[in-house]
């Protein structure tokens, strides 16, 4: 079953194009990142799929209803955690997920949402135009949370939180996909992203460049990886020759470890050279690409476009 698919929608604000015929597909049970600069569109495609802006061509389906006709349907299976949450300054938390439950005609017990999101009994009694940047996340995300909702949509989830939290925040993502939700996960921060998420989708200029799992997009883009191989001694004349194998591009020697920036292709031939050099490997590991340098790859204006697996 399909969460959200969007097809061949664009969004136009008069001679500004914030979408241009983008075709997405989202599986139930997915979490998916959603990637872009600035201004590439993403808030754009978040407000189509709670119906806040309407496509200018183009249809917008979410668990199953039209985006638009249906849209009391979508937001009631529907829980957002939006980007800039403005909380109810003179309501406490306990208020505010009482106010949730009430637009969801849920039944649950506050306190424990309030606790599994990281806020305490205390917290919970406090207005909430007391609370702290992160703590207003944190309410928002158990906000977001109420009914057990098929579809979440989080829209910079880890905005005012500090390591322990973001890891809190991750670990709800899990569980919530554990019990069947799909995720829909945008964010700034690309390790978030790459912890959490089974696919990823990268938007640049209100185009759809590439969706894929990370290591699918590795492979795609052919981004290299850093080899650290620890010797046993060196022979610079030895190093000298791994610096002139194709699909090497940088070579560092710290002590007696030989760092190789290559190609997946080139990392067999790194290590013969080495060997057969003479320089004895007692070790090595290989640190794949990071999701910031296939982002930065593919949101370079060179870079080609539309990669889709």
């Amino acid at each position: 079953m399909t969460a959200i698919e969007l097809r061949n929608v664009a969004k136009h604000y008069g001679d500004v194009v914030a979408l241009a015929n983008l075709d997405l597909e989202i599986d139930e049970g997915e979490v998916f990142g959603f990637l872009g600069p600035n201004g590439a569109g993403k808030s754009t495609t978040i407000n189509l799929l709670l119906d806040f802006v309407r496509p200018t061509v183009g249809s917008v389906q979410v668990l199953g209803h039209d985006a638009h006709e249906e849209s009391v349907a979508v937001r009631r299976r529907t829980g957002v955690l939006p980007e800039a949450f403005g909380v109810y300054e003179r309501l406490t938390g306990t208020e505010h997920i009482e106010f949730a439950m009430e637009s969801k005609d849920a039944e649950t017990n506050p306190a424990n949402v309030l606790d599994r999101v990281g806020l305490s009994s205390s917290d919970a009694e406090r207005k909430a135009g007391e609370y702290s940047k992160g703590m207003r996340q944190r309410l928002a995300l158990g906000m977001a949370l109420i009914g057990e909702p098929d579809l979440l949509i989080l829209d910079e989830p880890s905005t005012g939180l500090d390591p322990n939290g973001a890891r809190e925040m991750r670990e709800i993502v899990r569980e919530e996909n554990a019990r069947g939700a799909t995720v829909f996960f945008s964010s700034h921060i690309l390790g978030q992203v790459e912890a959490v998420c089974d696919r990823v989708g990268i938007l640049r200029d209100g185009e759809l460049v590439a969706q894929d799992s990370v290591e699918g997009l590795r492979d795609a883009v052919g981004t290299e990886s850093t080899l650290r191989i620890s010797v046993d001694s060196v022979n610079e004349a030895i190093v000298d020759e791994v610096r002139a194998l194709d699909g090497v591009s940088v070579v560092d020697v710290v002590e007696k470890t030989v760092e190789v920036t290559c190609s997946d292709d080139a990392k067999t031939a790194v290590l013969s050279t080495l060997e057969d050099g003479g320089m004895a490997v007692s070790d090595f590991e290989t640190e794949e690409a990071s999701l910031e340098d296939l982002f930065a790859a593919y949101t370079r204006e060179d870079e080609p476009t539309e990669v889709d697996a």
